[in-house]
């Protein structure tokens, strides 16, 4: 028999004494299974990490994740397997680790990252280094969410609300970061805006008055009435979700936005009393019709009356009787008001005219 110092026993009993249930040791791959990892751990019997308490993937292969050689951190939890060996985990040990930084990340209410592993009626799980974290689907998103699906697989950021592993119970929050992080750049968008000045969004939502323009902070409203000089029958007809919208700020009320696309040098009235003045001869579309008249676009934005008594020498009941919507007609212009931003015009002053210049032609 050897000598063995007294040294060498007292480093030998430190070790023992170190191998109980629940410790962490230190120990290296010796020996690599498909199934089981052997490590020399320092002690009289070799540790063993079987296949489910080093991961939770069924399919995985061993031989693939470990090597001879490698050093591993791991639990025992049982100093004795029944085969005189010591059953380890390196996944528990990981878990620990996961979940003290779980609580520390709720003490500081830290922001964490992580992939949605499946996506449920009542909201989304997701995995941080195997502990499972619940977002309750009203925290999922700041609004609505109607079909949560559109998650799954995904990077999503959280903060924990709840921590309670002993009841296996750890919440997390989504909506809180958003709502944050949008508050912020609505102040920041507010600080940087003011009115008349042009800016550039998209199409976030249309309804029949108006389109919200998402402003990158601040939804803008587009009402029907401020899309064109023009008149508009639907924000529908005019933009679809997604476009990119440049108008002006008209006013800020609160954190309330009104945008504009009627652009002060685009007014078609700037121009008009030169191209509408009494005389002129002028072309249009039937607009819309009542029983005493016709209104004609000459342009987007400048309608001109044609009353029913100017449509023809002829006797006419009712303009519907002779003219239809969408129908280019010419007319000269009788009346130009650039004050009420009125001008009448007459079919019948060019029917006269025509009657004259047969009437010279036959002289």
């Amino acid at each position: 028999m050897s000598e063995v110092s007294f040294e060498q026993l007292l480093n030998e009993e430190g070790s023992l004494n170190q191998i109980r249930t629940g410790a962490v040791v230190k120990g290296t791959v010796i020996g690599v299974k498909e199934n089981e990892i052997s490590l020399n751990i320092g002690y009289k019997a070799d540790g063993i990490v079987t296949k489910n308490e080093y991961t939770n993937d069924s399919s995985a292969d061993l031989t693939e994740l470990v090597h001879v050689g490698d050093e591993m951190e791991v639990k025992v939890l049982k100093v004795n397997d029944g085969e005189g060996q010591v059953a380890l985990s390196y996944k528990r040990l990981a878990q620990d680790r996961s979940s003290k930084e779980l609580e520390e990340a709720f003490e500081n209410k830290t922001v964490l990252t992580a992939k949605v592993t499946q996506v449920l009626n009542g909201g989304l799980s997701v995995m941080v280094d195997g502990i499972r974290v619940f977002i309750p689907a009203s925290l999922v998103s700041d609004g609505y969410e109607r079909d949560l699906n559109k998650y799954a697989d995904q990077e999503i950021e959280f903060v924990i609300i709840e921590f309670n592993p002993k009841r296996r119970r750890i919440i997390g929050d989504r909506k809180q970061i958003l709502v944050e992080r949008k508050a912020a750049a609505q102040k920041a968008l507010m600080e940087r805006i003011e009115e008349g000045m042009i800016v550039t969004g998209k199409v976030k939502n249309l309804t029949d008055f108006g389109a919200f323009i998402d402003l990158g902070g601040a939804d803008g409203l587009l009402h029907i009435s401020e899309m064109s000089w023009g008149r508009i029958e639907s924000p529908k007809k005019l933009f679809k979700v997604g476009d990119e919208v440049e108008a002006f700020i008209k006013e800020i009320k609160g954190d309330k936005i009104a945008l504009s696309l009627k652009f002060p040098d685009k007014n078609p009235w700037v121009n008009a009393e030169e191209n509408y003045a009494a005389g002129n001869v002028v072309s249009g579309k039937v607009a819309r019709m009542t029983d005493f008249g016709a209104f004609v676009e000459l342009e987007p934005g400048v309608d001109a009356l044609l009353h029913v008594s100017q449509i023809s020498r002829d006797h006419v009941e009712k303009p519907s009787d002779v003219l239809s919507i969408g129908q280019e007609i010419q007319a000269r212009v009788v009346d130009f008001n650039p004050e009420e931003r009125k001008i009448s015009l007459s079919m019948k002053a060019l029917e006269q005219d025509d009657a004259s210049a047969e009437e010279d032609t036959e002289e």
